[in-house]
């Protein structure tokens, strides 16, 4: 195997030995500092732990698509409310009182639009004005989050259907019902990404997007998709995890975008653009669980599970500056 393979191999398994890190590390230390009789590993604690990433990586792997081509979304978080809203209420209005358990599809239905046209709308701002997607998605986060609060206030949005709840807590082959909607997301976006000419086309856009212009890429539709298929996966991670709790309040999904650009990045996707992937991001979405959950096991505040995972982030990405500096200089000689 050549220098260069080797190299790009490990920087793809980095991921999942941090992981197998985090689970001997955890294993061991909650040994002698855990608050709890269960055992880190424990088989019901690792099925938890899958369902417990799952609203945050199926977002995660929308954000991998739209980094990898260049650019970022922060408005996950309010879309991921507001399609929350829509589910809950919608399920209770007089129009569809006659449905019975069918206004279960329909409310699904109409959150994943809301989520889907609020993504193609700012992949349309992003497009024809030539705005950077950070300050526009930065607005529609702000905008966004004020429609949630318009529609409620501060009060929770409420409704518990339990044929929805049954359908939400199942478990099929041992895997709660959460975890296998991120397991077909992934393994979808995985086929799109290295299987499809969009997929190619988001690489060639992130890593230049003039030269792919020149190819005859259509790069403002293909922005555009994506911002969609994020706001999408949003809203499908809302009407997941909000189909079992029936409650949401109007703060619930600020900071997502933070923990969801935290783990795409860890997975290895460049905040530039032009490289990255899904199963990479995956693995990011999980040690970062392993980290929540294994800061918790041995007695970490919220806090302090916070101050790691950002002094994680950081690191990532001062080692990822460093490497892309080296790249440029080993091309130039």
């Amino acid at each position: 195997m050549q220098t260069g393979a080797l190299s790009d191999a490990l920087k793809k398994g980095a991921i999942w030995g941090f992981i197998v890190l985090e689970l001997i590390f955890f294993s061991v230390a909650g040994e002698y500092l855990s608050l709890s009789d269960n055992a880190f590993m424990d088989y019901e604690n690792m099925l938890l732990l899958l369902k417990q990433s799952a609203p945050i990586g199926i977002i995660a792997m929308g954000m991998t698509i739209v980094m990898i081509n260049g650019n970022i979304d922060l408005s996950v978080g309010a879309t991921y409310a507001i399609a929350a809203i829509i589910l809950l209420d919608s399920m209770t209005w007089p129009i569809f009182a006659g449905l019975g358990d069918w206004v279960i599809p329909v409310a699904w239905l109409l959150a994943l639009l809301a989520g889907t046209m609020l993504g193609a709308l700012n992949g349309i701002i992003v497009w024809k004005t030539g705005v950077d997607a950070f300050i526009v998605t930065l607005g529609s986060m702000l905008g966004f989050r004020g429609i949630v609060f318009m529609f409620n206030g501060e009060n929770p949005t409420s409704h518990l259907n339990w044929t929805l709840v049954d359908f939400a807590e199942a478990q099929v082959l041992g895997l709660h019902t959460a975890t296998w909607f991120l397991a077909i997301v992934t393994l979808v976006l995985w086929y799109v990404m290295t299987r499809t000419v969009h997929g190619r086309n988001a690489y060639a856009i992130g890593d230049n997007r003039e030269a792919a212009v020149n190819a005859g890429i259509r790069v403002g539709p293909h922005m555009m998709i994506n911002f969609a298929i994020i706001g999408f996966l949003a809203a499908l991670s809302a009407v997941v995890f909000y189909s079992e709790s029936g409650s949401v309040n109007p703060n619930d999904g600020q900071l997502y975008e933070l923990w969801v650009i935290t783990a795409v990045v860890l997975g290895g996707t460049k905040i530039t653009g032009g490289a990255g992937s899904v199963i990479g991001t995956l693995g990011g979405v999980i040690a970062i669980q392993l980290l929540r959950k294994g800061l918790g096991h041995i007695g970490a505040d919220t806090s302090t599970v916070n101050l790691v995972i950002g002094l994680i982030l950081i690191a990532v990405l001062v080692l990822d500056r460093q490497l892309n500096v080296k790249g440029k200089e080993e091309l130039k000689v």
